[in-house]
């Protein structure tokens, strides 16, 4: 009996230490002092031991930390400095600074999607497919596109030097390009414009190409100019559209919705981020049928409007499931001018459907194959065909449209299926009867 006694004491108090110890851990990782004490400690060491730490400063150091720090929660958490920032700023105002160049990577080398028409490397003659070499003397080989679109990026008027390599005729060039304000036009027709010229079938088109701070403003306007044409349905493309500003997707939905309409929920940890946003305007289509394109490269805010429209109906979504980045991103300035770019809540369709990671299935589920999607990128970006040489429009131009088409299609399915559909019976009050009748 006294060693089973002597046994269960001494179970409990190993069990006390071990409870102890992990409640002292836990406590030690919740302590900011001695959190700070660390960080203090490792940026000491770095500055005086590091071997060509002479040459950092401690904003450098903290700026390093930060960026660790806020890529360490989620893929679109981002501590950005105050150049960064400003260029986020631009690119929802509807014009930036820069040389016109729509870039990306490819095989590790940086490459001229498209110009855009009108623009200091447009009339320089860079030309879709180029592959910039060098940003004012430094390499571009491995550099990421941020990098490259902050370098070519700047105040209109200033100067960049780039080395460019033509691949049509295996020449190496450099320019001197003077940058200048690039407009960005974030609704277009299908040609990449914004002229919005309805077809003969009466079905219009309007590509969304970011949610700006103008993009529903604009959208309204691209709307009335189909209508005084006669619009009988409207097909809007959120195909490579990355997203932006929530409260633009909010209002694009409301453009097809009654007001009142329940659009999108934020639910978050902070009680302000639980929100349930509702439209605020109304059908500025007055019900006609509506088609709306989406990809994989569809994301954010274009899932919003997406999901929203097909949930309530008011859609029909075709193409491929999109990206699915369900997720609210807070944009928190710091003193200095840099900001954090911080996830604070998760979005849910009106259903309470949950997007993120899962993405927007489509109604009708249209694929397209690598050289179509290439060819039609081209299409859709200003100046993208016309930058290219004279052998090679042809061939982008010779590829079709598979989910356009089908957008067209299906719309004029509807419309016919809607003018042989016997009209609803008109409904009389009881008491109304003999009148309706005489």
């Amino acid at each position: 009996m006294y060693g089973v006694i002597l046994a269960a004491l001494g179970l409990n108090l190993a069990v006390g230490a071990w409870i102890f110890q992990s409640s002292a851990v836990a406590a030690e990782k919740e302590n900011p002092y001695a959190s700070m004490k660390l960080f203090s400690y490792a940026l000491e060491r770095v500055r005086k031991d590091y071997v060509d730490g002479q040459k950092l400063t401690y904003q450098d150091l903290v700026y390093g930390a930060l960026k660790g720090m806020l890529n360490t929660l989620d893929p679109h958490s981002e501590f950005m400095d105050p150049e960064k920032f400003k260029e986020l700023q631009d690119g929802t105002q509807g014009a930036y600074g820069g040389v016109g160049l729509i870039v990306q990577l490819e095989d590790s080398q940086l490459t001229v999607v498209a110009p855009i028409t009108n623009t200091p490397g447009y009339k320089a003659g860079i030309r879709t497919g180029d592959r910039i070499v060098k940003i004012d003397g430094t390499t571009t080989l491995n550099m990421s596109t941020d990098e490259a679109v902050r370098l070519l990026h700047g105040e209109p008027g200033t100067t960049v030097k780039i080395t460019v390599f033509h691949p049509a005729n295996e020449e190496t060039q450099d320019y001197a390009l003077t940058r200048a304000l690039i407009p960005v036009n974030m609704v277009t027709d299908i040609n990449a414009g914004t002229d919005f010229t309805l077809a003969d079938n009466k079905i219009g088109y309007v590509r969304l190409t970011q949610f700006g701070d103008k993009t529903s403003d604009n959208l309204e306007l691209a709307i009335k100019k189909l209508k005084k044409q006669g619009m009988q349905a409207l097909i809007l493309d959120l195909r490579w559209n990355p997203g932006g500003l929530l409260e633009q997707a909010v209002d694009v939905c409301a453009k097809f919705l009654p007001k009142g309409q329940l659009v999108v929920t934020t639910e978050g940890r902070d009680a302000a981020e639980n929100k349930r946003r509702y439209a605020m305007g109304h059908d500025e289509l007055e019900d006609l049928p509506l088609v709306v394109l989406v990809n994989l490269s569809s994301a954010s805010a274009s899932e919003i409007v997406a999901g929203c429209l097909q949930d309530l109906k008011r859609a029909i979504i075709l193409g491929e499931t999109t990206f699915g980045k369900g997720s609210v991103q807070s944009i928190l300035p710091m003193e200095d001018g840099s900001a954090l770019r911080l996830t604070t809540a998760k979005y849910f369709t009106p259903s309470h459907k949950v997007i993120h990671k899962v993405g927007i299935t489509p109604d009708v589920v249209v694929a397209l194959t690598p050289k179509e999607e290439e060819a039609l990128r081209i299409q859709r970006t200003p100046g993208g065909v016309e930058s290219l040489p004279k052998n090679e429009r042809q061939r982008v131009l010779s590829y079709g449209d598979p989910q356009f088409e089908r957008a067209v299609d299906l719309l004029k399915g509807i419309r016919l299926f809607t003018e042989r559909a016997p009209a609803p019976e008109k409904r009389v009050a009881k008491g109304e009867k003999v009148a309706a009748a005489r």
